[in-house]
């Protein structure tokens, strides 16, 4: 398989995946998505903003969340966030203590 071809398919399944958590399962919760896989919607928004920059496009955190929301992050987490629940919380604490200093 050429480069080409090999970027063009990982576009299109970054392109499916967004649409999977955006609008198939959008119920998912970033916190149950952090604790279950160590990321969530924000991480591959700042992924997305980090690889802009990468080459030499700048574009700010609230840019690249609506540009990976669809919408500004505030109005997509009042339609679809709920408050975490205690267990929840405490699951993503010893989530975050046990991956310290890891890529996330």
């Amino acid at each position: 398989m050429d480069d080409q071809t090999r970027i063009e398919l990982e576009a299109a399944a970054f392109r499916r995946l967004r649409k999977h958590l955006m609008e198939d399962r959008a119920e998912v919760q970033n916190i149950d998505l952090m604790n279950l896989a160590g990321f969530c919607r924000n991480c591959l928004s700042r992924w997305y903003g980090e690889a802009a920059a990468e080459r030499g496009i700048e574009i700010g955190k609230e840019e690249a969340r609506e540009i990976f929301y669809g919408m500004p992050y505030d109005d997509w987490k009042a339609q679809n966030q709920t408050a975490a629940s205690a267990e929840q919380q405490e699951d993503f604490k010893k989530a975050f203590a046990e991956n310290v200093g890891k890529e996330g």
